[in-house]
């Protein structure tokens, strides 16, 4: 199956064409995220994580103030935006010409990140919903409402303001109420003046194990809403639980798992390891061509 797509986005005035996968390299400003090989702190760790990721064969940076972490202590608005701020300075310092990612459900977290430091888009795991539900065990059913033009979230309604690609994430479990979810937000985010979507599935998010993996086999199902896909399974839980083995010890899995989405069709891979996944790319794109 060929991973080619004609997709192109804009992102901050420069078109990416996504016919080739892209990399997303993680850079967490948190104390706390779930893989602890990516928190970064100091500006010194900032500054070389945001250099590996680009040295590695990274051409996006998804930078997130804002632990979304199963447990992880809740950060105001002006904590994430002071850590953020923080963060993106030095990362436009180190590499001012990278495509850079905000990951947030907080509109004028977004508005800050991109007026003030040229972020080109944004990564927003909640999926439109303001109170920022994730999908853990305690879903809130507002998380799963429907929304209207009459109705629109916050979060859209500033990715339409700021004219920049809006990552749309789901927490429903299973193929189908995901299609159906992103069909209808899709359309709401157009119909705003959003041009550029992406859907993510949101794996780890609202789901169980078993349902993470029946996801993964059918993918490409995905393809039927003919926007371009970003994977996040990044040695999530999904793979630890599986192979009964710690974060540090999940890099095989995540491989795996990122050779399979690319042969399905995702476009993106949001990773904590840049270097194994652009040999990814690179390995699935020579037999897929």
């Amino acid at each position: 199956m060929s991973v080619m797509n004609g997709h192109m986005i804009n992102a901050g005035g420069r078109l990416v064409s996504l016919r080739q996968p892209q990399v997303m390299g993680i850079l967490n400003l948190t104390p706390d995220s779930f893989y602890a090989g990516s928190r970064k702190q100091t500006e010194q760790e900032i500054a070389q994580r945001a250099n590996q990721i680009v040295a590695e064969g990274g051409s996006m940076i998804d930078v997130g103030a804002f632990s979304t972490r199963p447990g992880a202590a809740p950060v105001s608005e002006e904590e994430e935006m002071e850590r953020l701020r923080r963060g993106l300075a030095i990362v436009r310092r180190e590499q001012p010409d990278a495509v850079l990612s905000v990951d947030t459900f907080r509109p004028d977290v977004a508005r800050m990140a991109v007026e003030e430091y040229g972020v080109a888009i944004i990564n927003d795991v909640s999926g439109g919903n303001p109170e920022g539900e994730f999908g853990g065990t305690e879903q809130k059913e507002s998380a799963y409402r429907a929304w209207g033009e009459d109705d629109v979230p916050p979060i859209f309604a500033m990715a339409a303001r700021l004219g920049v690609p809006y990552i749309l994430m789901s927490s429903r479990p299973n193929l189908m109420s995901i299609l159906q979810e992103c069909a209808a937000k899709a359309q709401l985010l157009h119909s705003l003046g959003v041009k550029d979507i992406i859907i993510d599935p949101g794996f780890g998010f609202g789901k169980t194990l078993e349902e993470n993996y029946a996801i993964m086999a059918g993918l490409e199902q995905l393809g039927a809403l003919d926007l371009p896909l970003l994977v996040g399974v990044s040695r999530k839980s999904m793979v630890t639980r599986l192979l009964d083995c710690a974060t540090d010890e999940a890099l095989n899995g995540t491989t795996a798992l990122h050779t399979m989405a690319l042969m399905k069709g995702a476009a993106i891979l949001r990773v904590h390891d840049v270097r194994q996944a652009a040999e990814c790319v690179r390995i699935v794109g020579q037999t897929c061509k």
